[in-house]
């Protein structure tokens, strides 16, 4: 029996971009800047605010698209060893999330964890986020922070800064060329 949030039926979106997006966060993360450059940020506002409406929505899809394509993978490194990707991710990533209540209202965690227990369970995030209505302008920093925490969990369990990044650029060339 074929679920409505499975992945097949979601629009990947502008995942480019989404990962530009997070690759930039990711780097000044290992270059210990915890606070955001305000110059950065303006770019940031200032490109978003360029995107319209539809290119907003694109940007978001793009996003959640990265969060599954992150959790498909560590679902099959868990899976080689034995691991519930649920077990062992999910609750790493909720604990990091409470503690940054800056980034994290407590109200939004809750979200954050369903996005990546759906991507776990080969659900699309994007469509199951879609049943509780349109995204809410407290979900969007959230929403990018989450994408970030898991791309760095990804990068730690490979040892190697670069490894979410080129992973996913990886899987965008060769749907390029396929």
């Amino acid at each position: 029996m074929s679920s409505p949030c499975d992945p097949k039926y979601a629009a990947a979106g502008d995942v480019g971009t989404a990962l530009m997006v997070i690759d930039s966060r990711l780097k000044a993360v290992y270059d210990h800047k915890t606070d955001t450059d305000p110059e950065q940020q303006r770019m940031i506002d200032q490109f978003a605010a360029s995107l319209g409406p539809t290119g907003v929505d694109a940007l978001l899809d793009g996003t959640c698209t990265l969060i599954y394509m992150l959790m498909k993978w560590l679902r099959s490194a868990c899976e080689d060893h034995d691991k519930d990707i649920i077990e062992y991710s999910v609750p790493a990533l909720v604990a990091t999330m409470r503690m940054m209540p800056k980034t994290f209202r407590p109200e939004v965690i809750p979200t954050m964890a369903g996005l990546l227990i759906a991507a776990g369970t080969d659900l699309s995030p994007n469509l199951w986020r879609a049943q509780y209505g349109r995204w809410t302008e407290a979900e969007m920093t959230p929403l990018e922070a989450t994408a970030v925490l898991l791309a760095e969990h990804v990068n730690r369990i490979a040892d190697d800064h670069d490894f979410a990044t080129r992973l996913i650029t990886e899987a965008l060339s060769s749907a390029d060329q396929g």
